[in-house]
């Protein structure tokens, strides 16, 4: 999730265009998100993009050799999804959210942005008082489709890695996953640090797993090397709000 900006393009297909330069254009950083991604994903291996927004993620997963399943419930991102990757069949599209159980979920829309669209009410609560997210809003709902990881896991395999980027809904995601997976990922945000508390906890209780994290879209971890739950808890919790979000690397030990 980049920043909030003052200045973006109005509505929802301007918004998904802007997106769609910033992740695919030429200044995209590919190298550094392959690099990144090589630790835990080879070829033929298979990856699970939660929250796949314009697939990005996607592009760097099948460079790698992987195969892509990307849930995306917004249907302006979806529609972006399918014109990149739609003719590769290495890579399938759900257009669901994911939650902790199969069902329905109510998506808070924010047009004009919609990287930030959420299932989380609290996050879009959160957000509202919170410095720098004051143009930031949520003018509409949606109920959707909404799956889980469980549910997934049975219906295309066991991933090798899961990326989970769902603003704020990413603890409720991991409820619905019942057994360690190899490695994944989940975004975290200075908006909701309890949230990021939450995930932690959740993975904890499943396996051991190690950490480390990055900020923004740096794809640079902060340690360089696994922590225990503990410090990578202590480190997000003294970033300053202004560091926004970044995401957490999880590897399941032995």
């Amino acid at each position: 999730m980049p920043a909030p900006a003052r200045l973006r393009p109005r509505g929802t297909a301007a918004a998904v265009g802007r997106s769609l330069r910033i992740y695919h254009g030429p200044q995209a950083p590919r190298a550094a998100m392959d690099a990144l991604y090589r630790r835990f994903l080879g070829p033929g291996d298979l990856a699970f993009d939660i929250g796949a927004h314009v697939g990005d993620r996607v592009g760097a997963f099948r460079r790698l050799g992987a195969r892509v399943v990307a849930l995306e419930p917004q249907a302006g991102p979806a529609r972006a999804i399918r014109l990149i990757h739609g003719r590769d069949p290495a890579v399938t599209l759900v257009q669901a959210a994911v939650g902790e159980a199969e069902g329905e979920v109510t998506l808070y829309l924010n047009p004009d942005n919609p990287t930030v669209s959420t299932a989380s009410a609290a996050f879009v609560a959160a957000a509202r008082r919170a410095p720098g997210w004051e143009d930031q809003v949520w003018s509409a709902a949606v109920t959707c489709p909404a799956t889980t990881l469980d549910g997934l896991v049975r219906r295309y395999g066991r991933p090798a890695f899961v990326k989970i980027d769902v603003e704020g809904y990413e603890d409720r995601v991991l409820a619905g996953l019942s057994t360690p997976l190899p490695a994944l990922s989940f975004e975290f945000t200075t908006l909701s640090r309890d949230t990021a508390r939450r995930c932690l906890a959740r993975l904890a209780s499943l396996g051991a797993y190690r950490f480390d994290f990055a900020l923004g879209e740096s794809h640079s971890l902060h340690f360089g090397r696994l922590v225990d739950r503990r410090d990578v808890e202590a480190a997000l919790m003294a970033l300053p709000h202004a560091a926004n979000s970044g995401d957490v690397y999880a590897v399941l030990t032995p």
